[in-house]
């Protein structure tokens, strides 16, 4: 690297960073900032613009933001930090990482084999034939990485294609059959925010490719990173789609509130967690709630940080799972705990995978109470 930084101005420009006030609001709000002496978003802002430490992008800190996007929603000056956060890791190239992979690195080594176009997966070995698809739906169901979560994190309780049979079942009662693609690919979620632009097209092409052969005109996920991938990067990355893409809350609410359909259930007390992806990035916060408030026997109630000021995972993709990250996740489920709550719902597989493996600790864990369950699940339990 040069002494100085050859960044692109008119893209500095669109994030707003020039903008900075130098109030500190960002670094005030960030998870990370919190329990960090060391990482302040205003200060990697402020360095990188200033082109006084030219080192600096090279260093952990560019690495540890989780692009949660708090920040953004403080910022006085309408600052777009996690796309400057993107753009600085899209500079600096995947080759220079200071930062290190959770779990040795398998799901990033499991993302970059998905890129051979030679690739042909056994994805679907869990559909039988309790669950209904077909073969010329204008409904698709993209999964994500569904099954290999579950064979990597079934030793801390989490199987996650429950949440893949959930989706299939929620979709056959409003008489849905969607088609599955056998070889989907990762959305490429990860990649495009470790700044790997090379490979997440790879992946998002192999996608374009079999979904624009298919006649798909509306996408269901129950990933919110799957969703923000593609309704937003996709299209912003690889042109216009003809494809709607709908988040399974988004779907439920807005069938519920049309048939006024109400589930009765046992009595139990829910809290639900915002994911980032679907909430400060996508807006979608009403859905989610209106969905549950049609569960007749649940007594809702919120944490102490919710919808937009709601506390992240602590971990994005896959990157520095660190005691930083177990204090962020024990911040969040002692809130849910605060409250006595019989269940915290999610609506993201990584955030159950990452609040799962923190109860792992078991000084922690074990005055935690409540289960983790996904969106999809609470309402597939309902059906019949």
């Amino acid at each position: 690297m040069s002494d100085k930084i050859q960044l692109d101005r008119k893209k500095i420009q669109e994030t707003n960073a020039y903008s900075c006030l130098e109030c500190g609001k960002c670094t005030g709000v960030c998870p990370v900032s919190r329990y960090s002496k060391t990482f302040s978003p205003r200060q990697t802002l402020i360095r990188t613009l200033r082109n006084t430490h030219p080192e600096s992008l090279k260093d952990a800190n560019v690495w540890r933001c989780l692009t949660c996007q708090q920040c953004d929603t403080i910022c006085p000056a309408n600052i777009k930090y996690v796309e400057f956060t993107q753009m600085i890791r899209q500079f600096v190239g995947v080759e220079n990482r200071e930062g290190t992979c959770s779990h040795g690195g398998i799901l990033e080594s499991i993302l970059k084999i998905m890129t051979s176009p030679d690739l042909k997966q056994q994805r679907l070995d869990w559909l039988t034939k309790d669950y209904q698809t077909s073969q010329s739906s204008e409904y698709l169901y993209f999964m994500g990485c569904l099954p290999y979560y579950d064979v990597l994190f079934t030793e801390i309780g989490v199987q996650s294609l429950n949440i893949a049979r959930s989706m299939i079942k929620i979709l056959n009662y409003f008489d849905i059959q969607p088609q599955i693609m056998s070889n989907e690919k990762c959305c490429g979620h990860d990649f495009y925010w470790n700044g790997d632009m090379k490979n997440f097209k790879k992946l998002a092409q192999a996608n374009l490719e079999q979904i624009n052969t298919l006649g798909i005109k509306y996408i269901i996920t129950a990933c919110a990173e799957c969703y923000r991938t593609l309704k937003i990067d996709y299209p912003l990355q690889m042109g216009s789609q003809s494809f709607e893409v709908i988040h399974i809350t988004e779907f439920l609410a807005e069938k519920l509130k049309e048939k006024n359909l109400h589930l009765k259930t046992d009595k139990m007390k829910l809290t639900y967690h915002d994911p980032c992806r679907l909430g400060r990035h996508m807006g979608i916060y009403d859905s989610p709630r209106l969905a549950l408030s049609h569960l007749t026997g649940i007594q809702y109630q919120e944490m102490a940080h919710h919808h937009k000021r709601a506390i992240c995972c602590g971990v994005t993709s896959w990157m520095n799972c660190s005691q930083i990250s177990k204090q962020i996740q024990h911040a969040r489920l002692n809130e849910a705990q605060a409250i006595e709550v019989d269940t915290m719902v999610t609506a993201c597989p990584k955030c159950q995978i990452h609040f799962k493996c923190a109860l792992q600790d078991k000084e922690f864990g074990e005055h935690i109470k409540f289960q983790i369950k996904d969106f999809t699940e609470i309402f597939a339990e309902q059906l019949p």
